[in-house]
Formats: C-alpha cells, structure tokens, sequence
C-alpha cells in the first residue's frame, strides 16, 4: 500500500477516469461529490478514518459515480485494484463485508434522495443531523467532527447562509450545543419532529 497526504479541497478519486486503486482513510475526512447539470455542488456521503472507498470502481471496473475530495487535510492509504480485488474474492468474509457495505451505500443514497425530496431546508437540517454518526456520553447524544456549515449545504441543496441561520436558531432554542468540533444533541426528540414534519422549524 502506498500512503498519499492531500490537502483540504483536494481531488482525491476523480470520476473521469476508472480507479486503479481501493482507498482506506487513515486521518481526516473525505467527501463523495457529484454535480448537477447547472454546475451546482451536491454532497453524497463522508468517508472517516478507517473507512474505505473506490469499492464500486474495484466491483464493476468502471469510472466511480462520483468525486471524492478532502474536507479537511488527509492522509490516504492506496491498495492496487488487482491486489484489493484477488484479497476480496479469496477472502469470503472480506467479501460479505464489501457487499454489505454496498448494500448500505445504496441505502444510504435512497436516504438522501427522500431528504432531499423534502421542501423545507430546515427540515432537511434536521434529518441530516440525526443520520450523522453519534455517541452517547453521560446520556447526551453526541455527533464527533461535525461538518462545516458548507458541507452540510451541499448535502442539502441549500446555501450556507441558510444552514447557518437555522444552526442559529437551534442553538438558541437550545436543541444543540456545538463543544469545539463536536455537536450535543440536547433535544433529540425535537429534531426528530421537525425532521419529520410533527413541529414548525423554531423562529427567532
């Protein structure tokens, strides 16, 4: 395997042309991009470190479905595609694992499909930050390295400037906290119900 740094915003998988390679994240975190017909940036997943990419690529030896970048500086561990591949199918366990791992990627795309069908961003906000990936400390839900206010428009089909007046909004009604790079869930169940339609979006 060979190790590749990329700086924040950098092209690390381009879907122009097939991948060589299978990507496994060692620090950092990357975002799979794709764009719309007018140019427009649309966010489909993160990767997070000991999380792997390129797989789609390695199954059907076709260019990827989409950009992956840096959101912040990373480092990245490559693996040969024909090495990764030969690993995989000799290696049934490794094989379950890559295809549930595709099975949650589809998943995970019929997800953001029905958020992005929603017509209200604040709603979408919500829905997105209770997909995030969370913890439990001293029985607070808690999202670790949240993304920026930029990452999370794109994933919404919103604009910054919107993300951040509804962040506004929700901490001063104090449904969140952020503590540094982390976000504390104060009031899960009120975002559930905005995210699903059962509340208004707070006002100012």
């Amino acid at each position: 395997m060979t190790l590749r740094s990329f700086a924040r915003r950098a092209m690390v998988m381009s879907k122009d042309v097939p991948a060589e390679e299978l990507g496994f994240l060692v620090d950092g975190r990357l975002q799979g991009v794709d764009f719309t017909v007018d140019g427009r940036s649309v966010g489909l997943y993160f990767v997070d470190p000991g999380d792997y990419f390129g797989e789609l690529s390695l199954v059907d030896g076709k260019p990827p479905s989409e950009f992956v970048v840096a959101a912040v500086k990373s480092t990245v561990a490559f693996l040969d595609a024909k090495l990764a591949k030969e690993l995989i199918l000799n290696n049934p366990g490794l094989a379950q694992a890559v295809m549930s791992r595709l099975a949650n990627r589809v998943r995970l795309v019929m997800g953001q499909r029905t958020l992005l069908s929603l017509p209200n961003p604040f709603q979408r906000l919500c829905v997105l930050l209770l997909q995030l990936p969370q913890h439990t400390d001293a029985g607070v839900t808690e999202v670790d390295q949240a993304p920026t206010h930029q990452e999370l428009a794109i994933m919404i089909n919103a604009s910054r400037e919107t993300v951040t007046r509804s962040f506004q909004l929700l901490f001063l009604n104090k449904v969140l906290v952020r503590e540094g790079n982390a976000l504390r869930l104060l009031q899960p169940g009120v975002l559930k119900d905005i995210a699903e339609g059962r509340v208004s979006p707070p006002k100012a």
